[in-house]
């Protein structure tokens, strides 16, 4: 296979980055060993959490005896990461739209599997992101390192050269994994080891519209959520200084619209409709405050919970508040917070109750603040996907849920990259522009309550952007990735 370090879509990288890139393999391999060599035994079993509502089968790297087998005619792999909460909610939403085309979704978490190179390297640049996304709160780091990163480093090409090297040492886990079997990855990591596999056909879904050659996993065909993003990618713009890079080949990169769930779209008449109800008639309007992986959002968590106490108290307002994987931070907002104890209600560690909660939220009333926490990684995630249909307004930073169809508040971003879904959102009329401080979300936060003609009207946009398809993403890229097998390109 050619060196896809030195070469990236046309575009000659510098015997200089390359050196770099070879170097950060070379340390890589120093620090987490080589398993190149390792034959991986696979295991297939029905994921625990959300293998019934998704129809989600877990492949892991294990000894023992596989009771299931793949479905070489029927199956898909949906290749992730856990790196914060945005890649797995992806590969929730592909999964679910495989289902419901009936084909059979396979989860492989490149970060779940301990034992190998692989996890050991992404682990490591989770840890690092994790921790720039927590230290971005100190402005100075933000200006000066964190959305410069973001921004402009993830975006050159050398970089993308360096990441090629260490998806070498990520290709192993696909060892034993059929080749034919169709992969989407929801990160360009799994997309660029499937790549390096041999596997034949993958799809790669990029999440960001700030177009970066991070995100390329050549030889894969890539998948876009909007066009504002097509050219940047297709002429490579900016990913190596002021050059005019060779661009993309037209084949290679395909618009879909949003990655979204089919629970999600399918019901989008009707929720909307329920929220303009309620809007009417007066009802506790309610909002849904979701914390990223990071868990970088609690002081705006905080501020909104104590802005919005007396009409909570009054029942003009009603909080969801999913904490993901982090008790920590409700425990926070608990201790900073104490007066909103009398209107608590805790959903911890029961997704089942939580999944009757949320179905019954869909037509029955809902008062007070509903605290949701899951230890385990897929609940916390999907947890927010149970509650968006029920709630008027998600209010979140501009990650990978600004594309979602529901009406969105925009709290500050956490890397400047961010920055362009709020502006995509709100050019759909889907959600608000980005509010970069807590006067400006706590302004809309007023708005909101208030005013008689911003919900209903972002409602209708969702409502009509259904008919354009712009939520249909996840459903094509299931069609792109089988119909690569079926010899549609």
């Amino acid at each position: 296979m050619e060196d896809k370090s030195k070469v990236i879509f046309g575009n000659v990288i510098s015997d200089k980055d390359y050196r770099k890139a070879c170097k950060t393999k070379e340390k890589n391999i120093r620090k987490y060993g080589d398993d190149s060599n390792v034959d991986y035994n696979i295991v297939i079993s029905k994921n625990d959490h959300i293998g019934d509502s998704l129809g989600v089968y877990d492949v892991l790297l294990k000894d023992g005896e596989s009771t299931e087998k793949f479905d070489e005619n029927k199956g898909v792999i949906v290749g992730n990461i856990r790196m914060g909460f945005g890649h797995y909610r992806i590969s929730m939403a592909m999964a679910s739209a495989a289902k419901s085309m009936g084909y059979t979704p396979y989860w492989m978490d490149l970060n779940g599997y301990p034992q190998t190179t692989c996890t050991k390297v992404i682990s490591a640049q989770n840890e690092l992101y994790s921790l720039g996304s927590r230290l971005s709160k100190n402005k100075l780091f933000n200006k000066l390192v964190w959305e410069p990163m973001n921004y402009e480093g993830f975006r050159k090409l050398s970089y993308n050269a360096s990441d090629q090297k260490n998806a070498e040492l990520m290709a192993t886990v696909y060892k034993n994994v059929p080749k034919d079997i169709p992969v989407i990855g929801t990160h360009a990591w799994p997309a660029q080891a499937a790549v390096h596999a041999g596997m034949k056909y993958v799809v790669n879904a990029i999440p960001d519209n700030w177009p970066m050659a991070l995100h390329f996993a050549e030889g894969a065909v890539h998948a876009i959520q909007c066009k504002n993003a097509y050219m940047g990618y297709r002429i490579c713009n900016g990913m190596d200084k002021d050059k005019v890079c060779k661009p993309m080949p037209n084949d290679d990169l395909v618009y879909v619209g949003h990655y979204i769930d089919h629970e999600l779209v399918a019901n989008i008449e009707a929720d909307c409709q329920a929220r303009i109800d309620r809007k009417k008639q007066g009802k506790p309007m309610r909002f849904l405050l979701t914390i990223g992986g990071a868990g970088a959002q609690k002081e705006i968590f905080a501020a909104i919970i104590k802005y919005l106490l007396p009409e909570i108290k009054n029942e003009k307002a009603a909080l969801y508040v999913n904490v993901g994987d982090y008790k920590n931070v409700w425990n926070d907002l608990l201790s900073e917070i104490p007066e909103m104890k009398e209107f608590v209600t805790e959903h911890f560690n029961n997704f089942d109750e939580v999944t009757k909660f949320a179905e019954g939220a869909n037509t029955s009333e809902v008062t007070g603040i509903h605290g949701f926490y899951h230890e385990n990684i897929f609940e916390a995630v999907y947890c927010t996907n149970l509650l968006m249909r029920s709630c008027d307004v998600l209010v979140t930073k501009p990650s990978e849920l600004a594309f979602y169809p529901v009406p969105k508040l925009f709290i500050k971003r956490v890397g400047k990259h961010e920055m362009w879904g709020a502006i995509h959102s709100a050019e759909m009329g889907d959600g608000t522009l980005e509010c970069r401080d807590i006067p400006h979300t706590l302004q809309m936060i007023e708005i909101f309550m208030k005013d008689e003609k911003l919900l209903t009207e972002m409602c209708e946009s969702i409502k009509l952007n259904k008919t354009i398809g712009l939520y249909d993403g996840a459903y094509k890229v299931v069609e792109l990735a089988m119909g690569l097998k079926g010899g549609n390109k």
